[in-house]
């Protein structure tokens, strides 16, 4: 494995990667309905060439360049051709409106951009003709565009073609990156607000990929053998290191998801060996995978329920298994257990978890059934990872130790500390914020815990997302909106509270309950009886006391949920405050 405190550079591990690799294969996409890949020195010939290709473009070293573009082989050629010549990547959502790029492209100060798709790129010109600093844009796919003013517009090819023509030297480029050097501006998902700019040095990212890969040992971490699939969205910081970084660095073969609704025939297809997700996707497929079991019944159910039983006491107390169920445990996991792990391609190492807290529930349920889930933390400002749970010591309640070389610590008031390398430089042009965010190289989370016996942090709540009701009580929604989740009528809850005298809740059906139950009446009754059996576990000035039943869901298309699956509040609080309003008539 690759000696991460020795490396000045992403790009200089990424080039030393290109040179071990040689003809084996590297990045897998599926074109004509067949999967292609691109070896590891034809993606570095790419790279060298784009890289060539910015520097005649009047690209040079700390200048930004935009990136937007679905998870693709070309969305790493260009990340690596932009950090070989000591460029900064700047990352946008492939969701963001024409506003939101041209925020992005005014704070970061652009002075070009690379995207794929004619509908992408249309709108990167759009913004870039809004952005007086933007010369050009780079289209992997062309745009049908009509005459316009602005910045100019070139192919991906002829990017590579006008690179290929000259001889810069870009090894001696890389020679002079340091580590404490920018290499990406990565825009904050917005949950809160205006998105703003963490500025991450290289060797925040590769302190992560130590911490990781020192973990990642106890699953038989394989050099050169691993196989990833890539869904989640690159431009956010979690898959940028995970699997924009990390995985080059093991020199696993990064294949790329069709789309999210793909992913299922996707996993047959590719086998992963890793798999990084957030909590949304396990707690869709835990509806799935309950919805079908209810369907089917009768034998097949109750088996499934008894393996979920029976993993569940292993997980909580092994002791407390009886001579049954010792004696059932292997039969299930061959009748039962296999085939949910065969969901998964049937030869998974790993699932990882971050991005936003992952119910217990719902870890306990894919654990019982033979998973190793291991639940992480961070943020885009530690670049992004800080701890996550070691495999073989799983404790699904928390988030698990720091990694290697972090320190942490939790304040007065509860809030979660950071410090070490991997603390972002700051908020690109932004020293109030930052000087708020990083006080004595402490990085402020914003994030609430508490660390246990074992060293293990477990995570209580977002500082500012806190409910303090009328009455003075601090309440945390999302534990409660998380209990709401698990019911079988409930697809998506969000509490809300805030100087209220109690608490009220937006409730999303299931889309498979309201599908089958038309009337409203009926249909609230259900959702009623839901809420009814969480309110009796909580104590009473946790409890919900009125709700409304929206028609449309929190989503990515509709601006209620960041491309990540974490809701908007402020954006739900905006587009339905009339109806939470009412709930307090």
């Amino acid at each position: 494995m690759i000696d991460y405190d020795k490396l000045k550079s992403l790009p200089e591990m990424f080039h030393a990667r290109v040179a071990h690799g040689g003809d084996r294969p590297f990045l897998w996409a599926k074109r004509d309905g067949a999967w292609r890949a691109l070896s590891w020195a034809e993606t570095g010939a790419r790279v060298v060439d784009l890289a060539r290709g910015l520097i005649a473009l009047g690209i040079g070293r700390g200048d930004r360049v935009a990136l937007i573009a679905e998870n693709r082989p070309e969305w790493v050629i260009a990340d690596y051709a932009i950090m070989s010549i000591g460029a900064i990547t700047v990352p946008a959502y492939t969701t963001n409106t024409v506003e939101e790029n041209r925020h992005i492209f005014a704070n970061a100060g652009v002075s070009g951009a690379i995207a794929s798709g004619s509908a992408l790129a249309t709108t990167a010109v759009a913004a870039a003709q809004r952005s007086p600093g933007c010369r050009f844009v780079i289209a992997i796919e062309p745009p049908a565009l009509a005459q316009h003013a602005g910045p100019e517009v070139l192919s991906w090819d002829a990017a590579l073609a006008r690179g290929a023509a000259r001889q810069d030297d870009i090894a001696a480029i890389v020679g002079t990156i340091a580590r404490d050097d920018i290499a990406c501006i990565i825009h904050t998902s917005g949950t809160g607000g205006l998105p703003k700019g963490v500025a991450l040095h290289h060797g925040a990212m590769l302190r992560n990929c130590d911490g990781a890969v020192d973990l990642l040992r106890a699953i038989d971490l394989t050099e050169d053998a691993e196989i990833y699939l890539s869904f989640l969205p690159m431009s956010h910081s979690y898959e940028h290191t995970a699997g924009g970084v990390l995985m080059p660095s093991i020199g696993a073969q990064i294949y790329f998801a069709e789309g999210i609704d793909k992913l299922t025939s996707n996993l047959q297809e590719v086998r992963p060996t890793i798999m990084t997700a957030v909590p949304r996707l396990y707690e869709t497929m835990h509806a799935r995978i309950s919805a079908q079991m209810t369907r089917e019944g009768g034998l097949k159910a109750a088996l499934f329920a008894r393996a979920v039983e029976i993993g569940a006491k292993r997980y909580r107390d092994p002791r407390s298994l009886s001579l049954l169920d010792r004696l059932l445990d292997p039969v299930l996991d061959r009748l039962v257990r296999a085939k949910v792990r065969q969901r998964f391609g049937g030869r998974l190492k790993a699932l990882v978890s971050g991005g936003a807290p992952l119910n217990f529930e719902i870890g306990l349920y894919f654990t019982a059934l033979g998973l190793l889930l291991c639940q992480g933390y961070g943020q885009t400002e530690a670049g992004p990872v800080i701890s996550a749970n070691p495999p073989g010591r799983v404790k699904l309640e928390t988030v698990g130790p720091p990694f290697r070389d972090v320190e942490l610590r939790i304040a007065a008031d509860g809030e979660i500390l950071v410090r070490g390398e991997l603390v972002m430089k700051g908020y690109w042009n932004d020293p109030e914020a930052t000087a708020a965010a990083i006080r004595d190289g402490w990085l402020h989370t914003g994030d609430i815990g508490e660390i246990d016996a074992d060293g293990y942090l477990k995570i209580t709540d977002r500082k500012k997302d806190f409910i303090k009701t009328s009455g003075g009580d601090m309440i945390a929604p999302a534990r409660i909106e998380g209990m709401l989740a698990l019911q079988p009528e409930i697809g998506q809850a969000m509490v809300h509270g805030d100087r209220r005298p109690y608490l009220v809740a937006l409730i999303v059906p299931r889309e498979d309950l309201s599908r089958a139950t038309p009337d409203p009446a009926t249909l609230r009754a259900a959702i009623d009886a839901a809420v009814e059996r969480v309110n009796r576990q909580l104590p009473l000035i946790e409890r919900v006391r009125k709700f409304a039943v929206l028609d449309e869901g929190f989503g990515v298309a509709n601006g209620l949920m960041t491309p990540t699956m974490k809701i908007k509040r402020h954006a739900i609080r905006a587009t339905h405050g009339g109806t939470l309003d009412s709930l307090y008539g």
